[in-house]
């Protein structure tokens, strides 16, 4: 345990002129170098949540929270959903149709995955309904062979609300033939998401003039809303065990697994690469300490003769390394956390003085930079900075006890 002593002894050398500029200048610019580092980790990794959970709410915003496929022996998809919607925690289930087809408009064909819904269920519909940017879910009515486009699909096909195009399910015959079927549908409606994922490749009709179309084929389920989407990954395989064996739950977790891996890597790589600031800075901790070592021999070797033992004087650099880190730990911390709270406002400011835009709405979804802080990543930073700069203090701190008294003396 650190005394009052050996703090003392401490704090003096860290407020020592004596030692000379240079050395006070490392000691600055160590300093410095932690704060830096950790209020850049902080800062990025926030930015990052926030382009995560920017990213799953566009995401879910055409995605429910699992679906539930398979069969369950004389249950329609119908009632299934109404089963899951009894359920504690299910927000909301609709049955859903899907399967790839062929979108033709004139010259122009287009894949895409059709997807047959249910428009006066509430749940992942509702969210569907706030991307639309023309028309509306409710004209999806069965028997009315309508159908909602992604907005860049429809781009792609040429047309716009109120036209009409034929969509085209590619399947074979008993006998191994080709045999396509093929419906006229009307555009009732655009909706916008953001991802390519959903913009360019889904369509939305009834379920009953999906369900009509594949005459039995295609994949067939319930779509699930939780209260919560953080306990989906949990509570869907329940909820499937629940309804019956022959289902088979998948969450938003492994159905955009890809999206969410891809990002924990930016994160882990980021996080890496600025540990190497703070790594420098540690650095220059050790290089300070060595240079206040040889600097300080004949104190310590006065201290030593007077009875300060050499654990004492580990701890006296110990200590004096330490309270730099701490320092430079804590003001990064605090700037890190200024910045996180308010980077719309400094990224506002930059634009306007700098005259330039981060995120060009021509070219960019996301307009704005989001920021969530979590104080968990904070507490990690805050605990590995203050980890490194203590380890580059052992070895100037190890060498300082290992300094004979007599030795020291005679050469003074």
């Amino acid at each position: 345990m650190i005394r009052p002593l050996e703090l003392f002894i401490a704090l003096r050398y860290v407020k020592s002129r004596e030692t000379g500029f240079f050395v006070s200048f490392i000691s600055w610019v160590s300093l410095l170098g932690v704060a830096l580092g950790v209020a850049a980790l902080i800062t990025i990794l926030s930015v990052m949540n926030g382009f995560e959970g920017e990213l799953r709410e566009r995401l879910l915003s055409l995605s429910a929270h699992a679906t539930l496929t398979g069969s369950v022996s004389g249950q329609s998809e119908a009632l299934l959903a109404e089963r899951a919607r009894q359920v504690a925690g299910v927000k909301a289930a609709t049955p859903f149709v899907e399967s790839q087809a062929l979108l033709i408009h004139g010259t122009e064909m287009e894949g895409a995955t059709v997807r047959g819904i249910d428009p006066t269920q509430e749940g992942d519909v509702t969210a569907i309904g706030q991307s639309m940017v023309a028309g509306s879910l409710a004209d999806l009515t069965p028997g009315a062979n309508r159908i909602v486009l992604g907005r860049s699909l429809a781009f792609q096909l040429g047309v716009t609300v109120g036209d009409e195009l034929t969509l085209m399910v590619p399947t074979v015959g008993i006998g191994g033939e080709l045999s396509p079927r093929i419906r006229a549908f009307s555009v009732a409606g655009l909706f916008e998401v953001g991802l390519q994922d959903h913009d360019s490749v889904l369509a939305l009709a009834s379920f009953e003039d999906v369900a009509v179309l594949l005459q039995g084929g295609g994949v067939r389920g319930v779509r699930v809303v939780f209260d919560d989407v953080f306990k989906a990954p949990v509570a869907a395989p329940l909820l499937a065990r629940s309804l019956g064996a022959g289902l088979v739950a998948r969450d938003w977790t492994i159905e955009n697994a890809g999206y969410f891996r891809a990002i924990r890597i930016e994160k882990t790589m980021m996080t890496l690469i600025l540990l190497l600031v703070v790594a420098v800075a540690a650095f220059n901790i050790v290089a300070m300490l060595v240079m206040v070592v040889r600097a300080k021999r004949t104190d310590i070797a006065i201290l030593r003769t007077l009875g300060l033992s050499p654990a004492s004087v580990v701890k006296v650099f110990l200590s004096q390394g330490i309270a730099i880190g701490w320092c430079g730990t804590l003001l990064g911390v605090v700037l890190g956390l200024l910045l996180s709270f308010n980077v719309e406002l400094v990224v506002g400011w930059l634009e306007r003085h700098l005259h330039f835009q981060v995120l060009d709405s021509e070219v960019y979804y996301v307009t704005r930079i989001p920021s969530v802080v979590q104080m968990g990543d904070v507490l990690m930073i805050g605990v590995v900075a203050l980890l490194l700069t203590l380890a580059a203090t052992w070895y100037p701190a190890r060498q300082a006890a290992a300094t004979e008294p007599a030795d020291a003396l005679r050469y003074e």
